[in-house]
């Protein structure tokens, strides 16, 4: 349930209100609005709910109490109305600009790093992406340069003024890669590794958490919740394509998810149509149509020679190509940015279903 205190509520009523909830072996979380507390009660609240409840709405200081419906209560839109916005070293995402993350699959030395990264920003990239530890396939794949790539790649974004993101892909490793780079991403394949979600939220960076291919809407927000439970309330869902019975790409882009999730949650969504596709020629229509389905974002992959790649060619633009999709995104944001808002977000959110006392 959520406990929305009144405007101009003490801090004192706010702590009594978690002292309250601490005693029925509950943990309150808090979610600060621009004039408001609102605090979540998170644990199983099992038969106590309408007990707990009546009692949390005759407290001085409350004005209503809800039950949140959704298992995923600290990245639900119920508990968090306003959209979370993200602010990196001079820029923002998640708060209605277009995010362009963009570099190349693997960092595969300084100067490939540094070329690819100047090319990028000159283009209108946002975020530069690197991949120094990369989780393949094969055994035999190239692996990554490890931390030799993430120097690189911190060097490159201090060089171009860019935050930066690479993959963490074990626990172990994330202490390192939050030393070098602004956002730790969490793969596909490490979606529901909740020993490597506990473990990014608690590094103090934020995360970017790409869909597992086989996992539902749920099954991602659930994962999404680890993280913030955690205390990394920072989170950037990435929807990067399902598996499917279609062999023709890569994946299939699943690009419901993006209005679904603005519905369901307030994190960022930004859609990555490279590892969607698979196919360089369809990297530009899909990241158009994320955008005009009002994604925070796209994530794509860019090398200075894609045919010669180590990891990915075949879906890595060009500089030339990647210059002419940022380009053409932009133009589709600026006509989409005011038309694609979910109205859940201002009606029947924070107070549906719950109890006031005014």
């Amino acid at each position: 349930m959520i406990v929305v205190m009144s405007v101009g509520a003490t801090e004192q009523e706010a702590n009594d209100v978690r002292d309250l909830v601490k005693s029925a072996g509950l943990t309150p979380h808090d979610n600060y609005g621009t004039q408001r507390v609102v605090i979540a009660v998170l644990g199983d609240v099992g038969p106590q709910r309408d007990h707990l409840m009546s009692k949390l709405n005759l407290m001085p200081g409350v004005d209503s109490v809800t039950p949140i419906s959704r298992p995923y209560k600290l990245a639900s839109r119920e508990s968090h109305p306003e959209d979370t916005v993200i602010e990196l070293a001079g820029t923002k995402v998640g708060d209605g600009s277009l995010t362009i993350m963009a570099g190349p699959c693997s960092i595969e030395g300084r100067e490939m790093m540094m070329e690819t990264a100047r090319a990028v920003v000159a283009a209108g990239a946002t975020i530069l992406r690197g991949g120094a530890f990369k989780p393949r396939t094969s055994p035999y794949a190239f692996q990554g340069l490890g931390i030799e790539g993430l120097l690189y790649l911190a060097e490159a974004g201090k060089e171009t003024g860019l935050p930066t993101i690479t993959e963490v892909m074990e626990p172990s490793q994330v202490e390192v890669v939050a030393k070098h780079s602004d956002i730790l991403q969490v793969g596909t394949r490490n979606m529901q590794n909740y020993s490597l979600l506990t473990a990014v939220g608690k590094a103090g960076k934020p995360v970017m958490l790409k869909r597992g291919y086989g996992a539902t809407i749920e099954e991602w927000l659930m994962a999404a919740e680890y993280i913030v439970s955690s205390g990394q309330p920072n989170v950037i869902l990435c929807e990067r394509g399902i598996r499917t019975f279609e062999t023709y790409t890569r994946n299939t882009l699943d690009l419901t998810a993006v209005p679904l999730l603005h519905h369901l949650t307030h994190l960022p969504v930004v859609v990555d149509p490279s590892h969607a596709t698979g196919k360089r020629w369809l990297v530009k229509p899909m990241a158009l149509a994320a955008v005009a389905a009002g994604a925070d974002g796209v994530m794509v992959e860019v090398h200075p020679k894609p045919d010669e790649a180590m990891s990915d060619g075949e879906q890595s633009l060009t500089f030339g190509q990647f210059e002419d999709m940022a380009s053409a995104v932009k133009k589709i944001h600026q006509e989409v940015r005011t038309l694609t808002k979910d109205p859940f977000a201002m009606t029947g959110s924070v107070r549906a279903g719950g109890t006031s006392k005014h």
